[in-house]
């Protein structure tokens, strides 16, 4: 007999990027008691991993659990950026309800859209907290009634339109249930979560059934899968079956050697769990996402979230330039490998392919942002490889015609900036679907554009509106192919000798075009070294070193003033480099090459292409 378990309540935190997810589920912690009254705390203590740290952004979606009221709360912190929206769709399957958190300024954004469909698609109960009420500029009222529009337009129901709005500022750790009654703490959202979140439902007398939403990896342990019990009790040293519904002839017996539970920021161990509770297991070496874990009497797997496909695949390549194997680690074709395949334990939203050369993977991911975390997190794990430019995926629809993969781009620009943006954008195949004006001198552009289109844009659109632009995008299906693209108007400046780049020589190159080099630093035959205003490559010799005369002492080189290089981060090479050129990604550098070195094949190729 199914029956509700008042203690616990399982809750997700969803919004756009920025609009204060981390920092929200701060002050829930702090509030809760988790830290002790003298306790260092970092700000946004979820974000735990290096890069989250240094981008402020969340990429994986995390588990917490507080107790308020004698309840137990499991939180799940998510991401807003579109790219880790498979992050987001999983985790869904876990809770009993959601908090949408909207910028009190900014109000419904399009991942803001995307992250509600998928919980009402699911049913599930929805608490709004508009966030960052202490903003001069927070215009509360009219970001409630955006929030209510976009619960129309998503066709929901009575009873979630009917949700409980909460009023909070998580950087100051208030919340309050009226828009002109300042609060004095987070109590207000904690009493909502209770009263509007229902207890999770399921049989305790049934047999066991756990859906694994979330993999997690360590070194010493392997492979844990996080999911919520949903039906009968779940003990440790248990045998179970581990099924899957898309896999219907998957079927393991396991036995399951450590459970845990969730408490504040740890992982506490237990003995068994009940319906309800969020519980990570070890002990089961090959499980999945998507499994669901039975008692052996009563095999029943639960059906999984389809999670969207990816939309932009990159070649990684084993690095085979002439400095190859100097400063990486991992070099071998088996190292990649076998780290690319270990990637989609954790990750659902990749996809990794061999292709006709060994030495050659062909990855799919959500977007820019997506493979360029997973390059970085190799590079500083002291993998050596290349890769190519980022290529979309395109399908045939049932005519056969050609269809590639569309975005909505909405753009927040100062007034004078709009010309820019829209001429940039149209040249890139985008069409504007709507202009308004917003608040403070800014202009709102609606651009349904090819997601090709938008490979390499972000850097421009940031110079073109002088860092003050807002760019954010969203997978709008696939449409039909918009023809042939140029990704960029200027050539390259490559290196003609292998060696050391000198001053002598970068002085002379530097008129050509803007530097990405230094002296002192090795360069080799084919490698990019800067870009040029002209369309076309043009090659020079850096290396060269001025002859010595009677007349001319050799420290009259020192009067040679060079102009700072370009220093290319991982995302702007990605963004630069051309369909033939490859990003060589080291450890300790990052550099841009031809993808054939020798100047003469490099030729014929290009007179074969023509």
């Amino acid at each position: 007999m199914k029956t509700k378990r008042e203690d616990v309540r399982n809750v997700a935190i969803i919004a756009h990027v920025d609009h204060g997810k981390t920092t929200l589920v701060d002050e829930l912690l702090k509030q809760s008691g988790v830290f002790r009254e003298n306790q260092e705390v970092a700000e946004r203590v979820m974000d735990s991993n290096d890069i989250e740290r240094e981008r402020g952004i969340t990429i994986l979606s995390k588990n917490t659990a507080i107790t308020y009221k004698d309840t137990k709360i499991n939180i799940i912190d998510t991401p807003g950026h579109a790219d880790f929206g498979g992050e987001v769709e999983r985790v869904l399957k876990m809770v009993n309800g959601v908090i949408l958190v909207v910028d009190a300024f900014e109000g419904a954004m399009p991942q803001t859209k995307f992250v509600l469909r998928k919980a009402l698609e699911l049913n599930l109960p929805v608490i709004v907290c508009v966030n960052k009420i202490d903003r001069p500029e927070a215009r509360c009222a009219e970001v409630v009634d955006e929030v209510l529009e976009l619960f129309i337009d998503l066709e929901a129901d009575e009873s979630q339109l009917d949700c409980p709005f909460v009023f909070a500022s998580a950087r100051t750790g208030t919340a309050s249930m009226d828009i002109n009654t300042p609060g004095a703490d987070m109590v207000p959202l904690f009493d909502t979560i209770l009263d509007y979140i229902p207890a999770p439902e399921g049989d305790p007398e049934a047999g066991t059934q756990v859906l694994v939403s979330t993999i997690d990896y360590n070194e010493y342990v392997g492979r844990i899968g996080v999911g919520k019990v949903d039906n009968g009790t779940i003990k440790v040293n248990q045998d179970v079956v581990m099924v899957n519904h898309h896999e219907p002839d998957k079927m393991r017996k396991v036995k399951v050697s450590k459970l845990y539970e969730f408490d504040g920021l740890n992982r506490v161990e237990v003995k068994e769990a009940g319906i309800g509770s969020i519980v990570a297991i070890s002990g089961i070496s090959d499980i999945h996402i998507g499994d669901t874990l039975c008692s052996p009497e009563d095999v029943r797997p639960i059906p999984f979230q389809k999670i969207s496909e990816p939309t932009i695949a990159m070649h990684f390549i084993v690095n085979d330039s002439p400095l190859a194997g100097t400063e990486g680690k991992y070099v071998t074709s088996r190292h990649l490998r076998d780290r690319l395949f270990k990637e989609l334990n954790t990750d659902v939203s990749l996809r990794v392919e061999e292709t006709e050369n060994t030495d050659s993977y062909k990855v799919s991911g959500r977007g820019e942002l997506h493979l360029s975390v997973l390059i970085e997190n190799m590079r500083r794990e002291g993998f050596e490889f290349a890769v190519s430019k980022a290529e979309v995926l395109y399908k045939t629809d049932e005519n056969g015609k050609k269809t590639e993969p569309m975005e909505l781009a909405y753009i927040d620009v100062p007034d004078e900036f709009s010309g820019a943006v829209i001429q940039k954008l149209s040249a890139r195949k985008g069409e504007l679907q709507s202009m308004g004006t917003g608040s403070g001198g800014y202009t709102r552009l609606e651009f349904s554009i090819p997601s090709r289109g938008l490979i390499g844009y972000r850097g421009e659109f940031m110079t073109d509106t002088k860092g003050n632009g807002i760019l954010n995008t969203i997978f709008n299906g696939y449409g039909p192919y918009k023809g042939d693209l140029n990704y960029r108007s200027n050539g390259s400046l490559i290196a003609f000798e292998s060696g050391e780049a000198v001053t002598y020589g970068l002085f002379s190159a530097q008129e050509r075009g803007t530097l990405f080099i230094t002296p002192g630093e090795k360069v080799y035959a084919g490698m990019v070294i800067g870009e040029t205003g002209k369309a076309e490559d043009i090659e020079i010799n850096v290396c060269k070193t001025k002859h010595l005369t009677n007349t001319r002492s050799s420290s009259a080189d020192d009067a040679l003033k060079l102009t700072p290089p370009k220093v290319l981060s991982l995302e702007q090479a990605l963004e630069f480099i051309d369909t033939d050129e490859l990003l060589e990604v080291t450890p300790e550098s990052l550099r841009i090459r031809k993808k054939i070195l020798d100047p003469t094949l490099r030729k014929r190729a290009s007179f074969k292409k023509g």
